[in-house]
């Protein structure tokens, strides 16, 4: 069995002793008030993460100045002396778990900031282009404006140190205001703050001193974007010259990773960038500095272990990680490491919330947000729960009811479980989602649940006789449009492709939806040679963009030719025909792969309408997204 001695060790970062080398990555979870202040629904989450044994919980950015900026309501802030009283709180209650807290400090996004005032300019460290908008051109910061910015940060780290805070994080990297002085591509300024490396990083100096002056003996940690991963950005080799300043600034834990705006796939990577996808980035920062270095980027135990062990990290920075499980840390000090509850890494939850300025949530673990109202208890009365359906809404409900204490009976038409997550993860790069099968199956196995496999139930079957409640978790139904041909030989659903039925060389994907894309891109990976046909002017249209980012960048690598705004229209033994606006193209193929999308499987819950003890969850109801059906697994559960 895999042991994890070097992630458990104890680690230090400048006097910080930290009792192990687990550290909550900094992530933003948009749950602060209108005015940026910590609430008690954000310091809960906060503490569950420090209870499951992570060492050191770093905090989402948190804005040191309202000069210069419009800043967007509920992202922290440390402005004012109101921030005190929340950010003692949150020691508090950190430190009472047993962790300890750094707070993240941001000078601002510059060029990156999401709303543009019509006003006045954006900032930034020269008249660079605005990220989104290249018509509106920055303005470049005056020396005197940005020693404002630097006495602000001073400021905040006073705050913080009066609260009790243990450590400060500062945000240089993603293409923020301090990454856009430090790189020459965003940097093209004349004076003291522009020209050298050196210079370049004075304003990261001057806040790292700030710090210092006003927080002392806090260790002082600095995220940089080692390889900005866009033609143009900062490379690997400039970026070790500016770590190398910034250790001799005073910093004492560097974060390293890649990513920017510009190539956004890497600030969030999912989970087409495979494990440690960023964990060479701390391995170079490794080689010229002698303070520890963070890795960060779709860790597992195995990989940080290996990272840490080699020499090539000091510490794991664990962010989705540690939202879907917040005790990863504690599970591998248990020796549980298979009951770490797997990240899929799907961004829908955490990430996509936080693009659409909503409270971070998981598509895994419904309680994320939630540590203080979601609790699970046993119930009042032990019920006998049956659930038709053991897909990812019908397992997480079985779970939940189980942990309540209820006795329940889990009816599968197939002869296994995990639903549709069965098929659909047989790709390499969705090995997490594919473990959740296997996850849902351990966490069964000792509560009071009765798994029936090959085991279909109709609306009047004996075995709901005596039920207390149901709950209807059947899934959706492949949709095939009456296309001729259709039903031809070398026609398969995109399900039976994923459950191993063989295909041709020359394969045609029928549908650029999420399922289709995927099947197209792990055929391409297998050397078939693939077309995508999609109705859309798009493809994957319903993705959220960090996972588009890749889906499309991969699909291109593999050779896969891809015709959007185009309608299939016949399917014949050796291909099919789709009509587009230049008219009909004819696309030879040995196998048809139909990948139309699907409608709720509605059989049941329409057979049950109106009874009061049946719920109905998942794609049944409405199809969606995996994260939806657990969450709407877990409610149901949790009602009962």
């Amino acid at each position: 069995m895999a042991t994890f001695d070097h992630v458990l060790a104890p680690g230090k970062i400048g006097t910080l002793e930290l009792a192990n080398r687990v550290i909550l990555a900094p992530m933003g979870t948009e749950m602060g008030t209108h005015e940026g202040l910590f609430t008690d629904r954000e310091i809960a989450y906060y503490t569950e993460r420090a209870l499951g044994g992570t060492a050191l919980i770093m905090t989402g950015i948190s804005i040191i100045s309202d000069d210069f900026e419009m800043n967007a309501p509920g992202l922290c802030r440390v402005t004012s002396d109101d921030s005190i009283p929340g950010l003692t709180a949150l020691a508090e209650s950190i430190h009472a778990a047993g962790s300890l807290v750094s707070l993240q400090l941001t000078a601002g996004l510059g060029r990156n900031i999401n709303a543009i005032d019509p006003e006045r300019a954006p900032i930034s460290s020269s008249a660079n282009p605005h990220y989104s908008d290249p018509s509106v051109l920055c303005r470049p910061l005056e020396i005197d404006e940005i020693q404002l910015i630097v006495r602000r940060a001073g400021e905040a780290a006073a705050r913080a140190f009066e609260a009790g805070i243990d450590s400060i994080d500062i945000h240089g990297h993603t293409g923020y205001l301090i990454d856009q002085f430090i790189s020459e591509v965003w940097n093209s300024r004349t004076d003291i703050y522009g020209g050298s490396v050196e210079n370049r990083c004075r304003f990261a100096a001057e806040i790292i001193a700030a710090v210092r002056e006003n927080a002392p003996g806090l260790p002082i940690s600095f995220r940089l974007s080692v390889d900005h991963r866009f033609e143009g950005g900062r490379t690997a080799e400039e970026s070790l010259q500016i770590a190398v300043q910034l250790e001799a600034a005073g910093v004492d834990l560097m974060i390293a990773d890649d990513g920017s705006y510009e190539a956004m796939d890497y600030v969030f990577p999912p989970y087409y960038l495979g494990d440690a996808c960023m964990a060479p980035a701390a391995a170079l920062l490794k080689t010229v500095l002698s303070i520890p270095v963070m890795a960060v980027g779709n860790l597992t135990p195995e990989n940080a272990e290996a990272a840490i062990a080699a020499g090539e990290a000091d510490f794991a920075g664990i962010g989705r990680g540690l939202i879907a499980d917040p005790e990863w840390a504690n599970k591998l000090a248990a020796g549980s490491r298979d009951d770490i509850r797997p990240c899929i890494r799907c961004n829908s939850m955490c990430v996509g919330n936080a693009f659409f300025a909503l409270p971070l949530g998981c598509a895994v673990n419904p309680q994320v947000g939630f540590e203080l109202e979601r609790i699970i208890t046993p119930a009042t009365t032990s019920k006998h729960v049956v659930i038709i359906g053991a897909g990812p809404g019908g397992l997480e409900a079985a779970r939940v009811a189980g942990l309540r204490g209820h006795t329940v009976d889990l009816y599968e038409k197939g002869n296994n479980i995990g639903g549709v997550l069965l098929p659909a993860a047989t790709p390499e790069f969705k090995k997490e989602l594919r473990a959740m099968i296997g996850w849902w199956a351990r966490q069964i196995a000792p509560l009071p649940v009765t798994i029936h496999l090959n085991s279909e139930i109709t609306e009047d079957d004996a075995r709901l006789l005596g039920a207390d409640e149901i709950i209807v978790a059947t899934g959706s139904n492949a949709l095939l449009p009456p296309i001729p041909g259709m039903d031809g030989d070398n026609v398969m659903d995109v399900l039976a492709f994923h459950l191993g039925a063989p295909v041709g060389r020359n394969v045609v994907v029928a549908g650029g939806g999420l399922s289709g894309s995927d099947a197209a891109l792990e055929l391409a990976q297998q050397g078939h040679i693939v077309t995508i046909i999609e109705l859309a002017d798009d493809l994957a249209r319903d993705m959220i963009v960090i996972n588009r980012i890749p889906l499309l960048r991969q699909l291109a690598e593999h050779g896969v030719r891809i015709l959007t705004g185009h309608k299939v229209t016949s399917i014949d033994a050796t291909g099919l025909v789709a009509a587009g606006a230049d008219g009909d193209v004819r696309v030879d193929a040995d196998t048809v792969i139909a990948a139309f999308g699907v409608r709720p499987n509605t059989t049941l819950p329409l057979a049950f309408a109106g009874r009061e003890n049946v719920i109905s969850v998942g794609d049944c109801v409405k199809p969606a997204k995996v994260g939806d059906a657990i969450n709407a697994g877990f409610m149901a559960a949790a009602a009962l």
